[in-house]
């Protein structure tokens, strides 16, 4: 971080900078958007060359709702940060707050083409499910979803694995298929019950059906299509 800003306005100048860009992460990592907001507005004015402050800024913008800026942001970003595509699942969000479905879709088939790491690509499958749903297209959003493998249970998930149980559960829950519904959210209160609104969800689905026999160790759930959301998306800063 140092370096990249030194080389883009002078050593002193480049460490004065990095330290405002810290300050600005760490008040982005307590959920402090309005203070990461005004801090990287300044950085990128003063030094726009600066890959790490406009990602920030566009991070900022987007937790605040404030879609237009976060695309420039990161629209720039994801031009210039090579093959990884970070920020494409955040951007293909933005678009999809503002109904542009047929960007949204451009970006997913983009995202895939880069061959991103699992967590980047599962994010960006959930918000083109959770856009499709938007769109009314539930059948076609739980298929995206299901093809992908997303409803499979595990005995180690990962955190991208749950965030895919939960959005699946919600899309199946708003088709009408409650038991599928509630396998997934019984999936997740396993592993998490903290998750978002996991229990409540999985409470208002009803009675739980009487617990079906272990299966060599593993509990025996059908395996489920599989939705997912945005919401979680997990941001990083540089």
């Amino acid at each position: 971080m140092v370096e990249e800003l030194a080389g883009a306005a002078g050593r002193e100048r480049g460490e004065r900078f990095a330290d405002q860009l810290a300050t600005a992460v760490r008040s982005y990592q307590r959920d402090r958007y309005e203070e990461t907001f005004r801090v990287t507005r300044d950085l990128v004015a003063r030094v726009p060359e600066s890959l790490a402050a406009v990602e920030l800024h566009g991070l900022a913008c987007y937790r605040m709702g404030r879609w237009q800026l976060a695309i420039r942001h990161l629209t720039a970003v994801a031009e210039r940060d090579g093959v990884e595509g970070a920020q494409l699942p955040v951007l293909m969000d933005c678009h999809r707050a503002l109904g542009h479905h047929h960007r949204v879709a451009e970006l997913w088939e983009e995202l895939r083409s880069r061959s991103p790491d699992a967590d980047v690509l599962v994010e960006g499958r959930l918000v083109f499910a959770a856009d499709l749903a938007d769109r009314g297209q539930l059948t076609d959003a739980i298929s995206v979803l299901v093809r992908a493998g997303a409803a499979r249970a595990l005995r180690r998930p990962a955190g991208r694995h749950l965030r895919q149980w939960y959005v699946l559960a919600d899309l199946y829950e708003r088709a009408g298929d409650v038991p599928r519904a509630r396998d997934l959210f019984e999936m997740v209160v396993a592993h998490d019950p903290e998750l978002a609104d996991s229990e409540a969800r999985l409470a208002a689905l009803g009675p739980l059906r009487q617990a079906m026999p272990d299966r060599g160790g593993q509990r025996a759930t059908t395996t489920l299509g599989e939705l997912a959301g945005s919401s979680a998306t997990r941001r990083r800063s540089r």
